[in-house]
């Protein structure tokens, strides 16, 4: 993925993405397999702005991360164009901000693409977030 030098200092894509986020998580929140999952660990945060299957899981929360997923890329594309960018530049920024909102006992993707479970500190960044 290419990722243009100071794209996410100089656009507010960052700032419309957090507030499309919180509406999507708040929605998939919403289905208590989501939370479950999320909480036992089994999904986590990917800083590519989707989210992740983490280690070998069913085809349930497969199923459930696809879905996710597949709404996420739908609005990463709308809103993209809406901000004249890439949709794999929006979904990285998304993913910048997915990162440090995940909470302490969760799961996500560190930039190495281990899994990491957030401890009381911040999540591991990627060097290109802010």
């Amino acid at each position: 993925m290419k990722i243009r030098n100071g794209f996410l200092r100089s656009t507010q894509a960052a700032v419309v993405a957090a507030l499309l986020l919180t509406s999507v998580a708040a929605s998939a929140q919403r289905d208590p397999a989501y939370a479950a999952a999320r909480a036992a660990g089994q999904v986590g945060e990917k800083v590519d702005g989707y989210l992740g299957v983490v280690g070998n899981q069913g085809p349930e929360i497969r199923r459930l991360v696809d879905d996710i997923n597949i709404k996420r890329k739908a609005i990463y594309f709308q809103k993209a164009q809406e901000q004249k960018v890439t949709p794999d530049e929006y979904a990285f920024s998304t993913g910048c901000i997915n990162m440090s909102n995940v909470a302490a006992g969760e799961k996500y993707q560190a930039p190495d693409g281990s899994w990491q479970t957030r401890g009381a500190g911040p999540a591991m960044k990627h060097s290109n977030c802010p």
